[in-house]
Order: structure tokens, then C-alpha cells, then sequence
């Protein structure tokens, strides 16, 4: 169970952390206005910039369950809890804690 709980956090470390460039962080906040590369506003394109974030978070979790279904689960519940940290609803280490939790029934549903 440890090795299984170490192996998501490290793979939430690596998709939070050093897989999100600023650009991501930045322009998956709908709140912050930023010129694209054709000189549009990020307003047209923060779904993507958090798709593509969840999307590394759910593929991640893929990978270390083998489990397709957990993928899908945190793909939603990522983009759910990072849209819910940029409306400010939550806050950083809110947000980290509802991460943690999504990990902690993974390794639930895995090892029952």
C-alpha cells in the first residue's frame, strides 16, 4: 500500500509540478487574461489549457493503476477541483488535500 501511495504522489508531484509549464498554470485560469501567440485573449482557450492538465493527471493515474476507469475518474475530478481552486472557491492547499483524498480511494478501490 505504501509503494502504491508514494507511486501517486510522486506521479501528482511530477503532473502538477513539473509537467504544468507557466503557460498551462497560467491559461487554465479563466480569470487570467493573457495574449496568445496570435495575439487573442486565453479567454477562448482555458478549457483546453485545463483538459490538457487533467488529462496528464488522469494518464498518470492510468499508468500506475492499469486502470482506464481510475484515468477517466481523475481526469474529471482534477478539472473539477483546479476549476473550483481558479474560481477561488478553494485555495492551494485545499486544493492539494481534495488531490490527495482522490488518490487515497484509488489505492482503496485497488487493493480491496
Amino acid at each position: 500500500m505504501l509503494i502504491l501511495a508514494f507511486k501517486f504522489v510522486i506521479g501528482h508531484a511530477a503532473a502538477d509540478f513539473v509537467l504544468q509549464p507557466t503557460a498551462m498554470a497560467r491559461g487554465k485560469n479563466r480569470h487570467l487574461v493573457m495574449e496568445t501567440l496570435e495575439g487573442q485573449k486565453n479567454v477562448l482557450f482555458w478549457p483546453y489549457w485545463m483538459s490538457a492538465h487533467a488529462l496528464v493527471h488522469g494518464g498518470i493515474v492510468w499508468f500506475i493503476s492499469g486502470n482506464p476507469v481510475m484515468g477517466l475518474a481523475e481526469f474529471v475530478l482534477h478539472w473539477i477541483i483546479d476549476f473550483a481552486k481558479c474560481e477561488r472557491w478553494t485555495r492551494i492547499h485545499i486544493d492539494q488535500l481534495l488531490h490527495m483524498i482522490c488518490k487515497a480511494v484509488y489505492i482503496f478501490l485497488l487493493l480491496r
